[in-house]
């Protein structure tokens, strides 16, 4: 059923264009953090469409079914920092950060949708002062727990003035993965620019459209991200929001992602010669084709009739499977999929905030990751695909034992 607090956009997020075209529809999802704790509550799960969206004026892909951020931020059950390879990527992120700026005692850093503080205790541990700023009370608690002051609060044009008001002004802003979950990320770049000082940077991480595209990786899209960026259509928002993109660096982390670093606008600059090389680059690739992003809704419709057709033999030559990791991406693909229990058992997870939950729309269970050795189920589909060297590398045993892992992006295939 379709319920709850959601509206659907007319106009396009970026440009205000109205020349909007639906590429891909995956479907009437649940939200994909929300999971049950009951199967008393399955029945009221609210599902809304999940059907990307490309602006014909502009450039950028969105969604234009837009859930109340309350709903979907205010207790979250995302944790940052649960995989390893997060834990190295924040501290190569903050060592470059602290070397481009020079930042040093006397420089605040900020970071909007900071989380659980893992990115952030990487510059308090180089000597930087650091404030987060999160709209989930209960994460919140666990970044103020070790060490991170962190205001509750939801990130915006406003709120960049109030919080130069309340800590001073900060030489770094950073949001990683966060400005695609925004409906308005002009505001929300404008609020950055307020908070700089002049000789500042705002540096955000976002999910490539480009890396979505040639990876086949539809199950990053869920309600949450609201919009699914080429660095064309961010140069455009960043014009808007007083900001010039003066430096674009592609990272490996969730499946191919760009930081972009802006700086204040001021006459007579512009944006960096790379990141402009970067855009033309996009443009020779069709990422704006209507065609380009249509091969793309047909390739995704194929990889999920190879991942039916594996697991469906699976099953009928006796093989038990489980899933690894429950993260927001995997219920996408189980919800389009349809993959439920009569094929995938139980889908464990390290994040103790969905262990003995259920995960949305599917309603596998989630317990935690110890249970494969305890179970030694046949198979592993890794939902939380962007790290399966990390997941199965812990997972040594249960191979030894056995065990065989599935990949199920961008071709299905056994390990």
């Amino acid at each position: 059923m379709t319920t709850g607090p959601h509206h659907r956009r007319s106009t396009c997020r970026a440009c205000g264009g109205s020349a909007l075209e639906e590429i891909l529809d995956l479907g009437l999802q649940p939200l994909a953090n929300a999971f049950p704790l009951h199967p008393d509550e399955f029945d009221a799960e609210a599902r809304y469409p999940l059907a990307l969206t490309l602006c014909r004026d502009c450039g950028l892909v969105q969604l234009v079914d837009v859930i109340d951020p309350e709903v979907l931020f205010a207790h979250y059950l995302y944790v940052a920092g649960t995989a390893d390879a997060v834990v190295t990527h924040n501290q190569a992120y903050a060592a470059t950060v602290v070397e481009l700026l020079r930042l040093g005692p006397g420089d605040l850093v900020v970071e909007t949708a900071s989380n659980d503080g893992g990115l952030l205790a990487c510059f308090r541990d180089r000597g930087v002062r650091v404030l987060g700023l999160d709209p989930a009370a209960n994460i919140a608690e666990i970044a103020v727990a070790r060490g991170i002051p962190t205001d509750v609060v939801f990130f915006g044009a406003e709120e960049g003035a109030r919080t130069r008001a309340r800590h001073g002004p900060a030489r770094a802003v950073l949001g990683n993965n966060v400005l695609a979950h925004v409906d308005d990320p002009i505001g929300f770049l404008a609020g950055a620019r307020a908070l700089l000082t002049d000789d500042g940077l705002a540096i955000f991480e976002v999910p490539w459209l480009g890396a979505m595209l040639d990876g086949l990786v539809y199950d990053t899209i869920y309600h949450e991200h609201l919009s699914y960026f080429s660095v064309t259509a961010l140069l455009r928002i960043a014009e808007a929001a007083g900001l010039r993109i003066v430096r674009v660096d592609q990272v490996a982390v969730h499946g191919g992602s760009i930081r972009f670093y802006a700086a204040p606008a001021s006459p007579g600059r512009q944006h960096g010669p790379a990141v402009l090389a970067f855009a033309e680059a996009e443009r020779q690739a069709g990422l704006a084709d209507v065609a380009r992003l249509r091969r793309f809704a047909e390739e995704v419709a194929g990889t999920r009739s190879s991942l039916l057709a594996l697991l469906r033999r699976l099953r009928a030559e006796g093989a038990t499977i489980a899933a690894y990791g429950a993260p927001a991406k995997g219920n996408t693909l189980l919800n389009y999929c349809k993959i439920g229990t009569d094929l995938v058992a139980y889908a464990v997870d390290r994040n103790p905030l969905k262990q003995g939950r259920y995960t949305p729309g599917q309603h596998l269970p989630v317990p935690p990751a110890e249970v494969l050795l305890e179970r030694q189920p046949d198979y592993v589909l890794i939902l939380a695909w962007n790290f399966a060297r990390e997941i199965v590398a812990q997972q040594a045993e249960y191979a030894r034992r056995g065990g065989r892992f599935i990949l199920p992006l961008p071709v299905p295939r056994i390990l």
